[in-house]
Protein backbone atom coordinates (compact mmCIF):
# COMPACT_ATOMS: atom_id res chain seq x y z
CA UNK A 1 0.00 0.00 0.00
CA UNK A 2 1.06 3.56 -0.62
CA UNK A 3 1.63 6.33 1.87
CA UNK A 4 0.94 10.05 1.99
CA UNK A 5 3.82 12.14 0.61
CA UNK A 6 3.73 14.16 3.81
CA UNK A 7 2.44 13.49 7.29
CA UNK A 8 -0.68 15.14 8.63
CA UNK A 9 1.41 17.85 10.30
CA UNK A 10 3.80 18.16 7.35
CA UNK A 11 2.07 21.31 6.16
CA UNK A 12 5.31 23.30 6.48
CA UNK A 13 6.96 21.16 3.78
CA UNK A 14 5.52 23.43 1.08
CA UNK A 15 5.06 27.02 2.24
CA UNK A 16 3.23 27.95 -0.97
CA UNK A 17 0.53 25.34 -0.37
CA UNK A 18 0.37 26.33 3.29
CA UNK A 19 -0.23 29.97 2.32
CA UNK A 20 -2.96 28.97 -0.17
CA UNK A 21 -4.65 26.73 2.39
CA UNK A 22 -4.59 29.45 5.05
CA UNK A 23 -5.66 32.43 2.93
CA UNK A 24 -7.74 30.98 0.04
CA UNK A 25 -8.65 27.40 1.00
CA UNK A 26 -11.29 27.20 -1.74
CA UNK A 27 -8.52 27.10 -4.39
CA UNK A 28 -6.62 24.02 -3.15
CA UNK A 29 -9.95 22.43 -2.23
CA UNK A 30 -11.17 22.88 -5.81
CA UNK A 31 -7.89 21.59 -7.24
CA UNK A 32 -8.08 18.49 -5.04
CA UNK A 33 -11.70 17.87 -6.05
CA UNK A 34 -10.67 18.00 -9.70
CA UNK A 35 -7.65 15.73 -9.11
CA UNK A 36 -9.93 13.20 -7.42
CA UNK A 37 -12.25 13.27 -10.44
CA UNK A 38 -15.33 14.38 -8.50
CA UNK A 39 -16.02 17.73 -10.20
CA UNK A 40 -14.24 20.59 -11.92
CA UNK A 41 -11.89 22.87 -10.04
CA UNK A 42 -14.37 25.75 -10.17
CA UNK A 43 -17.26 23.63 -8.87
CA UNK A 44 -15.03 22.27 -6.10
CA UNK A 45 -14.15 25.83 -5.08
CA UNK A 46 -17.86 26.70 -4.98
CA UNK A 47 -18.66 23.56 -2.94
CA UNK A 48 -16.15 24.77 -0.34
CA UNK A 49 -18.59 27.58 0.58
CA UNK A 50 -21.76 25.48 0.95
CA UNK A 51 -22.25 24.11 4.48
CA UNK A 52 -22.60 20.32 4.77
CA UNK A 53 -21.98 19.95 1.03
CA UNK A 54 -18.37 20.96 1.65
CA UNK A 55 -17.88 18.26 4.29
CA UNK A 56 -19.55 15.59 2.15
CA UNK A 57 -17.46 16.60 -0.87
CA UNK A 58 -14.28 16.74 1.22
CA UNK A 59 -14.84 13.22 2.58
CA UNK A 60 -15.43 11.93 -0.97
CA UNK A 61 -12.35 13.78 -2.23
CA UNK A 62 -10.05 12.50 0.51
CA UNK A 63 -11.32 8.95 -0.03
CA UNK A 64 -10.82 9.21 -3.80
CA UNK A 65 -7.27 10.55 -3.35
CA UNK A 66 -6.49 7.67 -0.99
CA UNK A 67 -7.86 5.13 -3.49
CA UNK A 68 -6.05 6.72 -6.44
CA UNK A 69 -2.71 6.55 -4.64
CA UNK A 70 -3.29 3.23 -2.85
CA UNK A 71 -3.24 4.72 0.65
CA UNK A 72 -4.88 2.83 3.49
CA UNK A 73 -7.57 4.55 5.51
CA UNK A 74 -11.25 4.65 6.30
CA UNK A 75 -14.26 6.94 6.15
CA UNK A 76 -14.15 7.46 9.93
CA UNK A 77 -10.45 8.31 9.81
CA UNK A 78 -11.07 10.81 6.99
CA UNK A 79 -13.94 12.42 8.90
CA UNK A 80 -11.80 12.69 12.03
CA UNK A 81 -8.92 14.30 10.11
CA UNK A 82 -11.22 16.78 8.39
CA UNK A 83 -13.08 17.81 11.55
CA UNK A 84 -10.11 17.99 13.91
CA UNK A 85 -7.23 19.05 11.64
CA UNK A 86 -8.95 20.50 8.58
CA UNK A 87 -6.23 22.80 7.29
CA UNK A 88 -3.54 20.18 7.89
CA UNK A 89 -5.64 17.58 6.04
CA UNK A 90 -6.18 19.98 3.14
CA UNK A 91 -2.43 20.68 2.96
CA UNK A 92 -1.67 16.95 3.04
CA UNK A 93 -4.11 16.29 0.18
CA UNK A 94 -2.72 19.20 -1.84
CA UNK A 95 0.86 17.97 -1.44
CA UNK A 96 -0.27 14.48 -2.47
CA UNK A 97 -1.97 15.89 -5.60
CA UNK A 98 0.97 18.17 -6.44
CA UNK A 99 -1.36 21.17 -6.25
CA UNK A 100 1.36 23.80 -6.31
CA UNK A 101 0.92 27.56 -6.25
CA UNK A 102 2.17 27.72 -9.86
CA UNK A 103 -0.58 25.29 -10.93
CA UNK A 104 -3.16 27.39 -9.10
CA UNK A 105 -1.97 30.64 -10.69
CA UNK A 106 -2.06 29.06 -14.14
CA UNK A 107 -5.70 28.03 -13.63
CA UNK A 108 -7.08 31.40 -12.58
Amino acid sequence: MGEWKSGLFGCFEDIGILAMVCFVPCVPFGMNVEHAGIASCMMGAIYAFIPLVNIFCWIKTRGAIREKHGIEGSLINDLFMICCCGLCALSQESIQCDSTVANAMARF
